[in-house]
């Protein structure tokens, strides 16, 4: 018999997020001693570029790279405990990303199912024109060069699937972000995908989950406005959710952070275009009657939600290399500080002309307005911003890479030519990504699931 419960909690909202937080989550889903489920959600669309560029590089890179420091600590826990495992930080190599876990595993001395998902990426087959197989809306007209990535958004059945087949931690690459918690919700309570509320019931869930802390206080903290008591500790959330698809979030016991209903209505909201669709591959999320009630400290109960069909095209999103963009600092202080920071900014200005390279140029000063500014800073020059002060000027470049590697070589020199005082330079020059989405037929689209022990007895 099925438990009338299951617990889902986040261990990261982003690529980059606290390494230690699902330590005490995993420790509260196996304190109560019916197991449960850890998700992590670490895959935006210029991580998972990065992540195939990655790959070309080196064959066995191109998944989150935490993804070790999260998982050492918590593997033995999570097994010993019943909590399984899932997450998108397989990125662009989920078998690589598998078989680190695999390795960690054998250094614990840890027995584990280890299942990937595998269907998302067509870079492969796009380069290889399978260009048509996009929709009229969707087209790749007019493309800023050859595609970097082609990932499709995948829904929670393969999930689900790997896990009702006995996984103990799946691994997948791009899927929409609720199917990490609807997969595990719809497998422990065999819910029926056409039941259309109950799908709908997970994907928000999985909504509310996605982005950690977000819910739990983080993004929400303004001190004095909105306080939010030791952030340093915060606890990520989880749910306790019912068969019928009603749940409680709530925090792990000792840690920081609140959930209450502000917090929660803040990210009910978060990235929703219509509340009353919210499209994702398994529903389409009718939010507009979800109620949000506190039932104690720190728990809040949500019930509501409706779903409908769910849409007959997938998201895709295809990454393409874009320009340079570079970054430069150097820092003025003391008497005439501001005079001599507009003077750089001048100087700057001349020099890239003399050298005859034009990338395009944004320079701030911090200390004045910057985050406000327009790119030519005209709200700075209007206002009268002290002479003596502690001033830093920023610039920013885009272009070709010879031309921001030029602009910002100009910022070093800005050392000894002057003008005087100036100190801290930093730089940075990259290459910048552009993403683009399109619109994909369901029917071209295969999701798979692969156990890591089968794929290697099969080599």
């Amino acid at each position: 018999m099925r438990d009338s419960t299951h617990i889902i909690g986040s261990g990261a909202g982003f690529s980059g997020d606290r390494i230690d937080a699902a330590q005490a989550v995993v420790a509260e889903i196996a304190a109560r001693g019916q197991g449960g489920t850890l998700m992590f959600e670490v895959l935006g669309e210029r991580t998972l570029a990065l992540g195939h560029v990655a790959r070309v590089r080196d064959p066995e890179a191109g998944y989150d790279p935490l993804l070790r420091d999260y998982m050492a600590p918590i593997l033995a826990p999570a097994l010993a405990g019943g909590v399984r495992i899932v997450g998108n930080f397989g990125a662009a190599n989920p078998d690589a990303a598998a078989r680190l876990i695999a390795g960690l595993c054998a250094e614990q001395g840890l027995a584990a199912q280890i299942a990937v998902v595998h269907g998302d990426d067509l870079t492969a087959e796009m380069r290889d024109g399978g260009a048509d197989r996009w929709d009229g809306d969707g087209t790749l007209a007019d493309p800023p060069g050859d595609p970097i990535a082609v990932n499709v958004y995948l829904g929670a059945r393969p999930i689900a699937e790997a896990l009702t087949a006995g996984a103990d931690i799946v691994v997948t690459g791009r899927v929409a972000d609720p199917a990490l918690a609807l997969g595990p919700l719809a497998a422990h309570f065999g819910w029926d995908w056409d039941d259309l509320d109950l799908v709908a019931a997970g994907t928000l869930v999985g909504h509310l989950l996605e982005c950690g802390s977000q819910v739990s206080g983080g993004y929400f903290a303004d001190p004095g406005v909105k306080d939010v008591a030791d952030m340093a500790r915060i606890g990520f959330p989880l749910a306790e959710v019912r068969a019928d698809g009603g749940f409680e979030l709530f925090k792990p016991r000792g840690t920081g952070g609140r959930i209450d209903r502000r917090t929660v209505i803040e990210q009910l909201l978060y990235e929703i275009h219509d509340p009353a669709a919210y499209l994702t591959p398994d529903v389409t999320l009718d939010l507009t009657g979800v109620t949000v009630e506190e039932t104690g400290p720190d728990r809040v109960a949500l019930s509501g939600a409706r779903g409908q069909a769910r849409p007959e095209k997938l998201k895709a999103t295809v990454s393409y290399p874009g320009e340079w963009i570079g970054e430069a600092e150097i820092s003025y202080a003391g008497g005439n500080a501001r005079g001599r920071a507009e003077l750089a900014i001048a100087v700057m200005r001349d020099r890239l002309a003399i050298r005859g390279v034009a990338p395009r140029m944004r320079a701030d000063i911090f200390g004045t307005v910057s985050s406000f500014d327009s790119d030519d800073g005209a709200l700075r020059r209007a206002a009268d911003w002290p002479e003596a002060g502690d001033y830093r000027v920023r610039f920013a470049f885009g272009g070709s890479e010879a031309a921001v590697q030029a602009a910002t070589q100009e910022v070093n020199a800005l050392y000894c030519c002057g003008p005087a005082g100036g100190g801290g330079v930093r730089t940075s020059v990259r290459a910048r990504f552009v993403t683009r989405s399109r619109m994909i037929d369901r029917a071209s689209v295969t999701p798979r699931v692969e156990f890591l022990a089968d794929r290697e007895a099969a080599e």
